[in-house]
């Protein structure tokens, strides 16, 4: 049998691992040159702003807490005198157009009342009667109604008012406007900086919200009110504030 064999040429083990090198060594060099040019430009030629913006809102919306307290010699009575009053003060609630979603049971209990014991006496105080407590958390999205409507509580029955709270409704409008102004504001300043330097602003590289401003419940102190007016109670609503930070980040050209 005959037959050609072809012998090649055996690169010593070194030099094959020298190449192998060199090859990684270059692609990994001209990875990092790539990426340091890349990272230098974007550093020399950017500029950073932040900017904020704020929106003036009038609360649109109330929300008051409104009580009836029942004292008796048995916790049945009060609870019973207690239950009456209530329902005329729900009644007319309900009569002066707050729909039923709006109007919420808050803060019911029962609680024993005890007896004056003398100063330094070994006595124990014994059950003088019962405090019945009942309220409900009103809605009123018709601010015009407000004033009215507490001294309407008041006629019917309530002998407490503990607070109220103005809100603004539905903000998300208000907010996304505020935002707007703040991405104007960071633009405004950096156009200006760029300006003074020579330079125009080029694409945006990034941009973040670094924080919002929502409104807070502005709480009014009502304390008791045992007797009502003829006239509806004055009531202020004041502003509150919307605001919205953004950061951004340009090119320069």
């Amino acid at each position: 049998m005959s037959g050609s064999i072809t012998i090649l040429p055996i690169r010593p083990l070194a030099l094959v691992r020298k190449i192998a090198f060199a090859s990684v060594l270059g692609v990994a060099l001209i990875t990092a040159n790539t990426a340091l040019a890349q990272d230098a430009q974007t550093l020399a030629g950017s500029i950073t702003m932040e900017g904020r913006g704020t929106v003036a809102v009038t609360p649109d919306m109330a929300v008051i807490t409104t009580n009836v307290v029942s004292t008796a010699k048995t916790a049945a009575e009060a609870l019973s005198e207690n239950s009456a009053s209530i329902s005329k003060v729900i009644d007319a609630i309900k009569g002066a157009g707050i729909e039923a979603k709006d109007i919420q049971t808050r803060g019911f209990g029962i609680y024993p009342r005890y007896e004056r014991v003398a100063s330094g006496s070994d006595q124990q105080p014994g059950i003088a009667g019962y405090e019945v407590r009942n309220g409900v958390e009103v809605n009123v999205r018709d601010l015009a109604k407000l004033g009215g409507l507490l001294t309407l509580v008041v006629e019917s029955g309530a002998n407490s008012v503990d607070g109220i709270r103005f809100e603004v409704s539905d903000p998300a409008d208000k907010l996304d406007e505020a935002r707007k102004k703040a991405v104007d504001a960071a633009r405004h300043k950096a156009e200006i900086f760029a300006s003074a330097a020579g330079a125009e602003l080029g694409t945006i590289i990034s941009i973040s919200e670094t924080g919002t401003q929502m409104p807070q419940p502005l709480m009014m102190r009502a304390g008791s009110m045992m007797a009502a007016s003829a006239e509806a109670v004055p009531v202020e609503t004041g502003e509150q504030t919307i605001g919205a930070n953004v950061t951004i980040r340009w090119a320069l050209k």
